[in-house]
């Protein structure tokens, strides 16, 4: 049976030889909405709100940067035959954990120069990095990739979606959507309860996000059909591990090492 839907064209909007992908704008609007969100709350931190634009500059491309090597690196066989599709990232092939990775590392040291707590920039920036990738993985809906294995219906989907998830004969498990919602669902939290709850402390937002994200990503990770593998593992799984752990040692360390000080008083 052939295809039963017009998927949705991948160009949003075409200017002579110049074309504006639905993929760039989800990105683009993402990281407008995150720069404006930790502008807003950086005076709590007492951070200017123009380092956070200073930041943004420098860590957005990078950040790109890195996740297009990360995606390359792991999937090279794909480009040793044509070279030129590395510089192509109109065609997809970004990696959220190498943009992250490469983020971070910019933070830190960007934060070092300009004498601000990482942990505090960290917290700033997390509602923001929430819901841009949410904003994010719509690139991946309107490219139609990120998704999962075959499925029978997807009647409990708007027709849009489900259309747009009909790929190769088949409708196909949204798995863009489940880990849109997730981010959008930690975002909603961390909003609703960082200025209401007791007791956080610096780093305790980010200590949050490495949990949430990590494992929301390990149980869709394991959905998809298209992950990066490094021989029998899948590489975003085995990552999502590391920030898990990551968490619930900031959180421990953190609030160990502040009741150790207050007993030594």
């Amino acid at each position: 049976m052939g295809q039963l839907f017009l998927a949705i064209n991948p160009i949003a909007l075409k200017l002579g030889p110049f074309e504006i992908r639905w993929y760039a704008l989800c990105i683009v609007t993402g990281v407008v909405v995150a720069v404006w969100l930790a502008m807003k709350e950086a005076p709590r931190k007492k951070i200017k709100p123009d380092d956070i634009l200073d930041f943004i500059l420098i860590a957005f491309p990078v950040s790109i940067i890195g996740a297009r090597l990360y995606y390359v690196l792991f999937d090279f066989g794909a480009y040793r035959q044509n070279p030129a599709e590395i510089f192509a990232i109109w065609h997809g092939g970004l990696a959220i954990y190498g943009g992250l990775i490469a983020g971070a590392a910019t933070l830190f040291i960007f934060s070092y120069y300009k004498m601000i707590a990482p942990l505090d920039f960290l917290d700033i920036a997390v509602p923001g990095v929430l819901v841009a990738q949410a904003m994010g993985r719509w690139g991946n809906f309107f490219n139609q990739e990120a998704f999962g294995k075959a499925v029978d219906s997807l009647d409990y989907l708007p027709s849009f979606i489900k259309n747009q998830m009909y790929i190769d004969n088949s409708y196909r498990t949204p798995t863009f959507l489940y880990e849109s919602s997730w981010n959008l669902i930690g975002f909603i939290l961390v909003m609703s309860l960082r200025h209401r709850l007791k007791g956080l402390k610096s780093g305790d937002i980010a200590a949050f996000y490495l949990v949430w994200y990590g494992i929301g990503r390990f149980v869709i990770e394991g959905m998809r059909t298209d992950s990066l593998m490094l021989g029998p593992i899948r590489v975003s799984q085995a990552l999502s591990l590391v920030l898990v752990a990551a968490g619930i040692i900031l959180v421990l360390v953190n609030h160990k090492m502040s009741k150790y000080f207050l007993n030594k008083q």
